[in-house]
């Protein structure tokens, strides 16, 4: 199925907004205790409950509107799924800041398993975005893939030495800000390897 434009705007604010969602309640609940059927939940675990159907609406109104779910879409919401709901059930708020480690773990594995076949997942996924050769996707696969596991080692290092404060604003910005940065400096090697014909 051809994937259908939608507003720019209304995707971003599909995608980022129930990250910058979940960031505005913890700031709002993190300080608070909740007493749920006998059981105290801190702040963290109420705002977790929450941002777990948030994520998978807004997932689903894209998917409505465009016609296209990405694969790295749909995995990663099930990891949410799965360490959110971790989380929730053992009422333990560790497994919820493992799940960016397991995220960019998985997507840094699949990019190394296609470059071991010597193919470039990630030409598949933005080649309408990205006309690049096969030897600049080749390139930027690889860095693409030690970026993540970078970002992996990254997040074990906060959420574990860190406040949960500090994790939460980290996850929220410092994630995000990371990747802008590492394909803003990709664009030598973009310019470089274009496949679109030089004057």
């Amino acid at each position: 199925m051809t994937e259908r434009k939608i507003n720019g705007g209304l995707k971003t604010a599909l995608e980022l907004g129930p990250v910058l969602a979940f960031f505005v309640a913890y700031l709002w609940l993190k300080d608070r205790t909740f007493v749920i059927a006998g059981t105290e939940y801190e702040g963290f675990i109420v705002v977790t409950a929450g941002f777990i159907p948030i994520f998978l609406i807004s997932i689903g109104i894209l998917w409505a509107l465009t016609g296209h779910l990405s694969k790295m879409q749909a995995m990663t919401a099930i990891i949410i799924t799965v360490f959110g709901g971790l989380s929730i059930w053992f009422n333990d708020p560790q497994f919820f800041k493992m799940k960016p480690t397991m995220i960019y773990l998985l997507f840094g594995s699949i990019l190394g398993a296609g470059l071991l076949r010597g193919r470039s997942y990630l030409q598949t996924v933005m080649d309408t975005v990205m006309p690049l050769t096969h030897e600049g996707w080749m390139i930027l696969t690889r860095r693409l893939m030690l970026f993540f596991f970078g970002l992996a080692l990254l997040n074990e290092i906060i959420w574990r030495t860190q406040s949960e404060e500090i994790w939460v604003y980290f996850k929220t910005f410092g994630l995000t800000a990371a990747i802008f940065v590492f394909f803003v400096t990709q664009s030598r090697l973009m310019s470089t390897y274009s496949s679109h014909p030089k004057d």
